[in-house]
């Protein structure tokens, strides 16, 4: 008999955090306890707004699945019995930490992989004024960063990455637009971003409304992150997207990234594994499926004002285990 727990917790930022269609201060997770008394498990998920959740739609999926969960529900059965998104989420990857606990290994171990040890994750640059951004560029790279995220809106795009490519001339580079290029010109985008040695770029148009990717030259690759929840999705994207971005949150845990993985690199896609704003509970979820893809950006806890235990290490732009 497994018992299931969960709890809602804010967490503070230590700074702020903004995209172009929103700013946060504090994150809100939701956190799944399971115990069959010797053993445990613990999943974390950040319900997003932006997908329609919350805390507490969360919670009430958690609530009508609670009794099949303590009856011992699978991860298989999981798959079904919850809709993609973060609940599930939460739920799969605590699964997996206590299957992997009964069994006397890791996660690592349970799916045959070994454990690095350490994975280069990007650091991202939140939106902010030119000059904000570029100090804060100059000072990840000092600190040994290999790899930035540029969050970007619709204004001063290539002023603000010729300026950060000024100052991390060996760094790579990533930008993301969160689906805000809407009337832009594109092509022309694309091809001055090239010149700066952008290595990709992602969700430049809202999800749905990017057919004009499909006749768009672009000499950089462009990755699916909004446009791409779950297995069902990436088909649709192969004449538009180099990559896709898996998240744990979106896709409903780790069993269904593991999957989207083998199925993006099938049909020829690359892979990008990505976050929401988390601790190292749900960033450690995410790290078999990281070592699998060519960009990673799990740097989430480093945006708290403190992290769970155990926490992550995170130094000189690399994830350490």
């Amino acid at each position: 008999m497994i018992t299931m727990t969960f709890e809602t917790l804010a967490l503070p930022l230590a700074r702020p955090f903004v995209i172009s269609r929103s700013a946060r201060t504090a994150v809100t997770v939701v956190r799944v306890h399971l115990t069959d008394g010797e053993y445990s498990g613990t999943g974390e998920c950040t319900p997003t707004p932006h997908y329609q959740e919350s805390a507490e739609s969360v919670t009430e999926q958690l609530v009508q699945i609670q009794s099949h969960v303590e009856q011992g529900l699978s991860r298989e059965a999981l798959q079904q019995a919850l809709p993609q998104g973060s609940a599930r989420n939460a739920l799969d990857c605590a699964l997996w930490k206590l299957d992997a606990a009964r069994q006397g290994k890791t996660v690592w171990q349970l799916l045959g992989v070994d454990q690095p040890e350490s994975v280069i994750s990007a650091e991202t640059l939140s939106l902010d004024t030119l000059e904000n951004m570029v100090a804060a560029a100059e000072e990840a790279v000092a600190g040994g960063v290999k790899l930035l995220k540029i969050k970007l809106n619709g204004e001063k795009i290539v002023e603000k990455v010729a300026a950060i490519r000024h100052v991390a001339p060996h760094a790579t580079l990533v930008v993301d637009a969160n689906e805000s290029w809407t009337g832009l010109d594109l092509e022309s985008l694309f091809h001055a971003l090239h010149d700066f040695n952008v290595a990709m770029i992602e969700q430049p148009l809202p999800a749905g409304h990017d057919d004009e990717l499909v006749r768009c030259l672009h000499p950089i690759p462009v990755c699916a992150d909004e446009s791409c929840h779950q297995r069902s999705d990436i088909a649709h994207l192969r004449d538009r997207y180099e990559m896709i971005n898996i998240k744990l949150d979106k896709c409903g845990g780790l069993t269904e990234a593991l999957a989207m993985c083998t199925e993006a690199k099938t049909m020829g896609l690359r892979v990008m594994v990505g976050c929401m704003l988390g601790s190292s509970i749900a960033m450690e979820a995410a790290l078999p499926v990281a070592v699998q893809a060519e960009c990673v950006d799990l740097d989430g806890p480093i945006w708290l004002a403190q992290d769970a235990e155990p926490a992550l290490r995170y130094h000189q732009g690399e994830v350490w285990l």
